[in-house]
């Protein structure tokens, strides 16, 4: 084995490959068929989309699990410890188990250069067909069609809401973005579509393959304004109209939940001939389901919120989860970015409900300066102070900060990974 330590194998995987990102299946799939994983007696449940990936394969996950299979789950990136990638039964991954893997993918490569997030993936893969799970529930990294999640044929696609995020690699607009996500469809096996709106390109690339897709408010929908706190779930297939209601809400939080939850409950229908969960199992999951940055609340007489939001379209569902969760006293910001992101399209998204931004700079890669941050609240005529990071504009947060306010951290994982101890530390 080339290191016994996780940490040692992590940091030798980041100088491998020439390109921190490099999409494309041509160096993964060969050391795919030499590890026999290929073709695995699993099932899978692939999860592409701009927002909601990480919600949905929790759902996923939950309810699976409460169903009594063996379920692996593979999510990225993580927040704070990688082991979070990757979940057997809903417990993560230990150390020696991802060593033991990567040296199986070293062993099996040969002279091919892989990517870190393409030694995640093949790991991943490798320990949920060692431990004989029944199903696997696979978040997309970026994309679709090129990501390494898409070497696996998936018995069900499941494509969350569509936004504008990563155009470098996916495309300017919504359909170029949506027919890259698409590529995760199979033809003849079914396709789940929780976007209310879906993008041409996206239904026509179902079209060419034969696989049939089910939309939402066309096929599948929900009804969550009961007077009750429930909600009700309706699904129609060959003629047939199913339901279910009185269903609990999620425990993840905002109203937008429910649209992921409605795309995770289409995509268990589509796979219950082989998978299939009883309704006491699915309002289980529901309640049980969590994932770490989304809407994440630990109060206190100052409320700290952290949340991944780090694209216009995240920062809408968070700006509408703020108002839906309203406090006695101020928001407070904590913001730090990706150069490469919208952060004139986010921070406008907020704007309205934030009452005074505490800016950072990100030690990160394509990490945005403060400046940059602060310049375009400063021409919108918001309060804004700049940082040098991210813990210094928690403190600063929450020395400003009075009993009845809450302090919200967003703009991207890394963010919400150096406010989340910095926050902790001192909310005590």
């Amino acid at each position: 084995m080339r290191f016994v330590k996780l940490t040692d194998w992590l940091a030798w995987q980041e100088t491998q490959h020439a390109k921190q990102i490099d999409l494309g299946l041509e160096r993964a799939r060969p050391v795919l068929q030499r590890m026999g994983l290929a073709r695995p007696t699993h099932g899978v449940i692939t999860v592409a989309g701009t927002n909601g990936k990480g919600s949905s394969v929790a759902f996923l996950e939950a309810v699976l699990l409460a169903a009594g299979y063996r379920v692996g789950a593979y999510m990225s990136p993580h927040l704070l410890r990688y082991n979070e990638r990757v979940r057997l039964n809903g417990v993560e991954v230990d150390d020696a188990t991802f060593c033991e893997s990567f040296a199986r993918i070293d062993a099996a490569r040969g002279d091919i250069s892989l990517t870190y997030f393409e030694f995640g993936t093949l790991a991943a893969f490798d320990i949920f067909q060692r431990a004989a799970v029944d199903i696997a529930v696979l978040e997309v990294g970026m994309g679709g069609r090129l990501d390494a999640t898409n070497l696996l044929d998936a018995d069900v696609a499941l494509v969350t809401a569509i936004g504008i995020d990563h155009t470098a690699y996916l495309g300017p607009d919504r359909e170029s973005i949506a027919r890259e996500k698409a590529g995760i469809f199979r033809r003849g096996r079914p396709a789940v579509c929780g976007d209310p709106d879906p993008p041409r390109s996206l239904i026509a690339h179902a079209q060419s393959l034969g696989a049939p897709l089910y939309r939402l408010g066309h096929d599948f929908g929900y009804e969550g304004a009961h007077g009750d706190g429930t909600w009700s779930w309706w699904g129609r297939q060959g003629g047939v109209t199913q339901r279910f209601d009185t269903l609990p809400r999620p425990r993840l939080y905002g109203a937008f939940q429910l649209q992921n939850a409605a795309g995770a409950v289409m995509a268990l229908q589509q796979c219950a001939a082989r998978f299939p969960v009883s309704e006491q199992a699915l309002r289980e999951g529901l309640q049980t389901a969590q994932v770490r940055g989304r809407f994440q609340i630990v109060p206190g007489a100052v409320t700290c919120i952290f949340d991944v939001a780090h694209n216009p379209h995240g920062a809408e569902v968070l700006a509408a989860t703020l108002r839906e969760h309203a406090c006695a006293g101020r928001t407070l910001a904590v913001c730090a970015m990706l150069a490469d992101k919208d952060s004139a399209g986010v921070l406008h998204a907020l704007r309205d409900s934030v009452d005074s931004w505490y800016v950072a700079g990100l030690a990160a890669p394509r990490g945005a300066r403060a400046e940059q941050l602060a310049a375009v609240l400063s021409t919108a005529g918001a309060a804004v102070t700049a940082h040098n990071n991210v813990a210094d504009a928690c403190r600063a947060a929450l020395r400003d900060a009075r009993p009845g306010d809450r302090v919200v951290a967003f703009g991207s994982f890394y963010t919400v990974a150096e406010a989340w101890p910095a926050l902790q530390a001192a909310h005590g």
